[in-house]
């Protein structure tokens, strides 16, 4: 397994890739979407990917093609790949706070840390999709909401994952148990937030997260995010050197490989230390075994 490093100032490491599977809409689906996402999770496992997600999306999202294209249910999802792979750290990018009762949330995350040896990971958000919610009948509360729910959510886990089996009484949510057993394999099951906000969503990335996922708008908007973050962490007493720093990019690293390795070299200048795209084209597997062949070792140079 590749161990999400420790919560520990002074801890470097090279720069690593995430490979996140956002489409399932590739030729043929019908009859090999799940032996092509079996076969791209196991390329990744054995070129030394660090992170495979999914959405966490119950209709696919309208820039990919909206509800009539093809969208798995995510932690199902991951539990079949846990069972396929080795190393691959598993998580959603990211779990909507919305869709599961947190106590359910934990539970659920808990049991694929357990089934996957420890490599599971929590991403979440506040959510965000209002037509998947309405089409299926989810309630969406305001936004301002959805981050009180996000931050009770996150207190939650910690309980569950924690040895206090107590009650729990927030604002919206109220639990009079925490009890989860078997308990999770990692001692710290790893929690990143998705997101950029930077009043709500970088604030809960300071109080409660092991990890941020920014979206890649360029070295100087990233920069700006970390900084915002940074205030956070002061405000909050917590350490900011602590929580790790990854971006999600769009372009494609075997478009323009030496473009993209600048623009990683710049991000890993600020302390990010993992990228993550999606595969570009028609062959996920492909895709992926070039990415860890041409791309991914020197990446890990930086």
């Amino acid at each position: 397994m590749r161990d999400w490093y420790p919560r520990d100032a002074g801890y470097s490491r090279f720069m690593q890739i995430g490979v996140h599977y956002a489409s399932f809409s590739h030729p043929g689906w019908q009859d090999s979407l799940t032996e092509r996402l079996a076969a791209t999770a196991r390329a990744a496992d054995q070129g030394g990917v660090e992170l495979f997600t999914v959405m966490d999306h119950w209709f696919q999202m309208e820039q990919l093609g909206g509800p009539t294209e093809p969208m798995l249910e995510g932690y199902t999802t991951l539990g079949y790949l846990a069972g396929l792979t080795e190393q691959l750290r598993l998580g959603l990018l990211v779990t909507g706070v919305t869709y599961r009762h947190p106590g359910l949330l934990a539970k659920t995350v808990a049991t694929l840390d357990r089934l996957s040896g420890g490599r599971a990971m929590l991403g979440i958000g506040a959510a965000w999709y209002d037509r998947e919610h309405t089409g299926l009948g989810v309630p969406f509360p305001s936004t301002s909401e959805r981050f009180e729910r996000l931050d009770e959510a996150l207190r939650i886990c910690r309980q569950m994952w924690g040895s206090d089996d107590g009650a729990f009484a927030g604002e919206h949510y109220r639990l009079a148990e925490t009890v989860c057993v078997p308990p999770t394999v990692q001692e710290r099951l790893p929690i990143l937030i998705g997101g950029s906000g930077e009043r709500k969503t970088l604030r809960l990335v300071a109080r409660h997260a092991d990890a941020c996922n920014l979206f890649g708008e360029g070295p100087n908007v990233v920069a700006h995010k970390l900084e915002v973050l940074r205030e956070h962490c002061s405000t909050e007493g917590t350490d900011y050197d602590a929580i790790r720093k990854t971006v999600i990019v769009m372009a494609d690293p075997l478009a323009d490989a030496d473009g993209f390795l600048r623009e990683a070299e710049a991000y890993a200048a600020l302390g990010v230390d993992l990228l993550t795209s999606t595969p570009h084209g028609d062959d996920p597997v492909a895709w992926t075994t070039q990415v860890c062949e041409q791309v991914l070792p020197r990446l890990q140079q930086l």
